[in-house]
């Protein structure tokens, strides 16, 4: 009998990784908006949108979106490169039980209106990973 499949948790991975940036430093990155939050702070939000298992290869390979808010569309701007930049060079880390094995943009960092939060300035990324169990 195969040991159970132990799947890593890529917000969590995602969220430790840039937590730990000094260039990253003062910025609010977890997988909720900080309460209160009206989109004007600098922070990059982490949400795992969808993905697949693919079991012959012991491959997890979700995709996942970032939305980073800044006080301004160019302080915006600029901590979505600062997160772009720091994500590709997780290429090759080991994290807990996961190593990633690929990281790829399926969508670079676009404007992003929040209608929600009328003063918010945010940009979106979609991010595909390929973790595989260490």
């Amino acid at each position: 009998m195969e040991a159970p499949i132990s799947f890593p948790d890529v917000e969590r991975l995602i969220i430790d990784h840039l937590r730990l940036r000094s260039e990253l430093a003062g910025v609010v990155v977890d997988n909720r908006p900080p309460t209160p939050f009206d989109g004007t702070q600098k922070a990059v939000l982490v949400s795992r949108t969808g993905g697949a298992w693919v079991d012959d290869l012991h491959l997890d390979q979700p995709l996942v979106e970032l939305e980073v808010y800044g006080p301004d569309k160019t302080a915006a701007h600029t901590l979505s490169l600062l997160v772009r930049t720091a994500l590709l060079q997780l290429r090759g880390t080991a994290y807990g039980t996961a190593v990633v094995t690929d990281v790829v943009e399926t969508e670079a960092v676009r404007w992003f209106p929040d209608y929600n939060r009328p003063g918010a300035n945010r940009y979106r990324t979609t991010v595909w990973f390929s973790l595989r169990p260490a």
